[in-house]
């Protein structure tokens, strides 16, 4: 799934420690949604869209195996 967590998070001029702080997660783990290598549970993504003013949809990309 592609995001735009680490666009959004510039936006604001936060640091990845910053945000995770924020969300109660590790730096770790919003390195691995940015290089889209972790898809965050629903309440996570709620939490993260919820944080920069946005909808699940404009921060998360879904897009079908084809």
């Amino acid at each position: 799934m592609k995001n735009k967590v680490e666009e959004f998070r510039k936006l604001l001029n936060e640091k990845q420690e910053d945000l995770a702080n924020i969300l109660g997660v590790t730096r770790q783990t919003i390195i691995s949604i940015e290089k889209e290598k972790y898809n965050p549970s629903i309440l996570l993504a709620f939490k993260i869209a919820n944080h920069f003013g946005k909808s699940i949809e404009e921060v998360f990309i879904y897009e079908e195996d084809k």
